[in-house]
């Protein structure tokens, strides 16, 4: 209730102790956060899929660090970093109602990743001769299937973004053809880890559909399908970028790569709007993180707590929310990589500027590359 200006009129259990007025503000807080809850998450489905997300991400990452299963792999390779991010992307992709469709669908999407790690590793060697920007270029094909394949469904814009996701993780691992026995025993993990939490979660979640992985338009008569588009989009950008990085040696180039991959949507209004919410995301999400910096040095297990919570929130929002989505995972990017041990400010601050430039080169190619508009029902 809105208070009366007139303090004849106030109720009068205002001035019992205990129920004055510092116990009003944090039941006030809590009521507008319970209440955002259940606008954003009515039936707690979504809630759930985030905790499913985050404890695929921990069992994977558990098995990955295990003597019986790396023995006799190389020491180069984090088993457990890459199967956890297997089984996390693929349940994030996965939105299934049932378990026997939903082990389906994470037992594809973690071999997609696993393919997609694969990919890299095999292409990225011979590119070398062109530069230090040359293993890129294999990110620039995993930026045309995240579009391309949405013309198989949900399912196949899953198996499109996994394969980047896989290519991405192999980039930043520096991985190699020798470590690809390990590339498959991380495929492995992630499908135990990420179908174990789904068989448990049951009939308690009712998928929502991920804007990023959606099937585009109808296709227009003459000219080439929305997909494909949407690929040359993406892949169009993320080769921009990659001349940049040749030209100009960008910290973590990928960041911008990634941002041009997954703000090309379905229409040219769509694309608009998704760089606009990713931009203001992640330019809440960073300076939020770099706060958290000095808790990320001493107390890393709070930090690790913080960026479960993120992950839950981002599984939320996802759907409808893209911008509490973005400054989610932005957020937990930042924390993750300062307990990792990388406190460089200028190198964590990249993520804010690179997504500013992959933004607006993803945008730049839906308006020039075959604009796409969406049909008016």
């Amino acid at each position: 209730m809105k208070p009366s200006p007139d303090p004849a009129n106030r109720d009068s259990s205002a001035d019992t102790p205990g129920r004055g007025t510092s116990a009003a503000p944090p039941l006030a807080v809590f009521a507008a956060f319970a209440a955002w809850l259940a606008r954003v998450d009515p039936g707690t489905h979504r809630r759930i899929k985030g905790l499913r997300l985050v404890t695929a991400y921990g069992l994977a990452s558990a098995l990955g660090t295990l003597q019986d299963v790396t023995h006799g792999l190389p020491h180069n390779v984090s088993v457990g970093l890459l199967a956890a991010n297997f089984a996390l992307w693929a349940s994030v992709s996965e939105a299934r109602t049932t378990r026997p469709e939903s082990s389906r669908d994470l037992a594809m999407l973690c071999v997609a990743a696993a393919l997609g790690a694969a990919m890299y590793v095999c292409a990225a060697q011979p590119l070398l001769a062109l530069g230090h920007a040359g293993p890129e270029l294999v990110l620039v094909t995993g930026a045309f299937l995240v579009g391309f394949l949405k013309r198989f469904g949900v399912t196949g814009g899953g198996l499109g973004s996994q394969i980047y996701i896989g290519q991405l993780l192999a980039y930043g691992a520096n991985l190699v053809p020798g470590d690809l026995p390990a590339i498959a025993i991380a495929g492995l993990i992630a499908m135990l880890a990420s179908i174990v939490p789904r068989l448990l979660s049951g009939p308690a979640e009712r998928p929502a559909l991920v804007a990023a992985l959606s099937p585009g338009p109808e296709a227009v008569p003459g000219r080439p399908s929305p997909e494909f588009v949407m690929g040359l989009q993406a892949a169009s950008g993320a080769l921009v970028v990659v001349a940049l990085n040749a030209w100009l040696n960008l910290p973590e180039s990928v960041w911008a790569i990634t941002a041009c991959t997954y703000v090309v949507a379905g229409s040219a209004t769509g694309t608009v709007q998704r760089v606009r919410r990713r931009i203001i995301g992640t330019l809440i999400g960073v300076p939020l993180g770099l706060i958290c910096l000095p808790v990320a040095e001493h107390a890393p297990l709070l930090i690790w707590l913080a960026a479960a919570l993120a992950m839950i929130v981002y599984s939320m929002a996802l759907p409808e929310r893209y911008d509490i989505a973005c400054g989610a995972f932005a957020f937990t990017l930042i924390v993750t990589l300062a307990v990792n041990g990388i406190h460089s400010i200028p190198f964590l601050t990249a993520r804010a500027w690179e997504t500013l430039i992959g933004g607006a080169l993803g945008l730049v190619a839906a308006m020039v590359i075959f604009p796409l508009r969406s049909r008016e029902k």
